[in-house]
């Protein structure tokens, strides 16, 4: 880029043929997607806000933010909320201080707290960020015999053994199959000590993701007994592992490892290209060595948060563990339920 001052805010929702124009570009992700903005913003109401350069109808440059406000947490930029990560598209590290002077300048103007970046592919490597992710990233164009080959023996043993103890996959698209996930995903939850998202956060996926076939629902039963499930998010040639949650009494069964196989051969099959497993916390072990089953290239996620108030950045970010964790554990289901639906609107 070689002005900013030409970054114009734009709403996608409000914007023809938005989708066509990301999908042109290399750095595309399924969270720059007005799908996504959609959910975003019919779920929680958070005001897209796109910093964009388009000319001869091609986007040339994409900062995306919603405007999160919230008593709790305070009216922050985010980019994006509940994102995995949303790289900047068409801005150079040459031109990082000039984008974050007029982030900063619209900001202040808009009574801004902070801006969130969830991936700073722009920021200087020698700036610490506020929280760093792990990101697992596998290739799919080969055949599947080709990509089986490549996992580890332990995941292609885990694979057999779902198989052998007559585990059931489906890949479905009904809203009765979020139905489904949303009834494991909230026992998941309360295992880990976290309040789930709303179900009609999930009722909004169905409605602009799933239904848009833009995304799948895979279930694995056993007996006739839904034991895990798991959402795919695709756009263009990139697919994204998005959720997971499973009944932990049939974890020997090996059901998470079925499912996340037959969803990279049904995405292959379809001609996609590249599966995001999805970020990780760098202490989440078991979750990292899940992934690194699958001989996916790990890469790390870095986030930054820039506080207008006091002009520097946020080195440590928070993240719910410890008393909190074991409070939600100990709350009755109904109770976690609300508290997820209240808690998810100020988080962002």
């Amino acid at each position: 880029m070689s002005d900013v001052t030409q970054l114009k805010v734009i709403n996608p929702l409000d914007y023809p043929e938005w989708d066509k124009l990301v999908l042109s570009t290399r750095d595309y992700s399924f969270f720059h997607s007005s799908a996504w903005a959609k959910v975003l913003y019919e779920t929680y109401r958070y005001k897209p806000i796109y910093f964009t350069l388009i000319k001869d109808n091609q986007l040339l440059a994409l900062i995306p933010f919603m405007e999160v406000g919230s008593i709790l947490t305070g009216k922050r930029g985010v980019s994006l909320p509940f994102s995995d990560y949303c790289e900047t598209i068409g801005i150079d590290k040459d031109d990082f201080q000039n984008v974050i002077n007029l982030l900063k300048k619209y900001g202040k103007e808009h009574r801004w707290k902070s801006l969130e970046f969830r991936d700073g592919n722009i920021f200087p490597a020698e700036l610490h960020a506020s929280s760093d992710y792990i990101n697992h990233t596998l290739e799919i164009s080969k055949n599947a015999e080709q990509i089986l080959s490549s996992f580890r023996d332990s995941t292609k043993r885990n694979i057999k053994k779902a198989e052998r103890k007559c585990v059931e996959v489906k890949i479905v698209s009904s809203l009765e199959s979020i139905n489904e996930f949303y009834r494991l995903n909230c026992i998941t939850r309360k295992k880990h000590g976290l309040p789930p998202q709303s179900y009609y956060f999930f009722k909004k996926v169905y409605e602009n993701i799933i239904s848009k076939n833009m995304g799948i629902v895979v279930l694995a039963s056993f007996h006739e007994n839904i034991i895990a499930g798991a959402v795919y998010f695709h756009f263009g040639e990139k697919v994204i592992f998005k959720y997971g949650a499973s009944d932990t009494n049939y974890n020997h069964l090996r059901p998470n490892n079925l499912i996340m196989w037959e969803a990279i051969k049904f995405y292959s099959k379809m001609g996609c290209r590249s599966f995001c497993f999805g970020r990780t916390e760098p202490e989440n072990i078991g979750l990292t060595q899940f992934k690194d089953g699958w001989r996916a290239k790990k890469e790390t996620i870095k986030y930054y948060i820039y506080d207008l108030r006091r002009e520097s950045y946020i080195q440590n970010s928070f993240k719910v563990s410890g008393i909190y964790n074991r409070i939600f554990q100990e709350m009755p289901l109904p109770l976690l339920k609300f508290a997820g639906s209240f808690l998810y609107r100020h988080i962002g």
